[in-house]
């Protein structure tokens, strides 16, 4: 299925100019286009459309950090996921249950020193989107809406 996220700005990364009234355009797990809405629109006319008003779009971020505490480990990658995070560093997944609960909620476990965030085609489809304020109100994990405050 595609979907076409778009919002008022939307980051190709958090460090580059907005595309004003941007989109990026999803099919299954992977980011298939980035670009001016009606451009995306035009190409992917059946394409489910996720406006996200008064909102910056952009790459999911990396949590570069112990996990937030929680009841479970289900509940502590969810915490990530309410940050607008799509992935977590590999040495703070320290058990097979958050490994587990990781597995299961697409969120991808980061070795290393990892690159800053991108929006790319072909990539896996990881978006945040956040307020005004900065608190984010939706991430997209794999091409799946995991998290949607509003």
């Amino acid at each position: 299925m595609e979907t076409i996220h778009t919002a008022d700005q939307v980051f190709v990364s958090w460090d580059a100019e907005p595309v004003e009234n941007g989109a990026v355009a999803v099919v299954q797990d992977r980011i298939a286009a980035f670009g001016p809405y009606e451009d995306l629109r035009a190409r992917f006319p059946r394409a489910r459309v996720r406006t996200w008003p008064g909102g910056a779009l952009g790459p999911a971020r990396i949590h570069e950090a112990p996990l937030p505490d929680a009841p479970s480990p289900r509940e502590r990658v969810h915490a990530v996921l309410k940050l607008g995070a799509a992935a977590v560093m590999k040495q703070y997944v320290d058990s097979p249950e958050l490994r587990a609960a990781a597995d299961r909620n697409d969120v991808a476990v980061v070795p290393g020193t990892p690159s800053p965030p991108t929006i790319v085609p072909t990539a896996r489809a990881d978006l945040a989107v956040f307020d005004e304020a900065g608190e984010c109100i939706a991430t997209v994990c794999a091409g799946r809406l995991v998290h949607r405050r509003r």
